[in-house]
């Protein structure tokens, strides 16, 4: 499955990497807004899966920090 693979390595980052990914998830997620304000957005279904990836990253971040 493709989010299991994509689960699996954000869990193989660090801390920092993980960081920055979720910085630039948060950036394309105000970018893909900012399209589909103006009418520019093809996909509009990205949002939502830039949304849980958002979500993932924060996840493995909260598991981290547990462990």
């Amino acid at each position: 499955m493709k989010t299991n693979k994509y689960v699996e390595d954000l869990r193989t980052k660090n801390s920092d990497e993980l960081r920055q990914a979720l910085v630039d998830a948060k950036k394309e997620l105000f970018n893909l807004r900012f399209q589909n304000a103006t009418s520019q957005l093809d996909n509009t279904a990205r949002i939502n899966e830039v949304r849980k990836n958002i979500a993932r990253i924060q996840t493995v971040i909260t598991e981290q920090a547990k462990a």
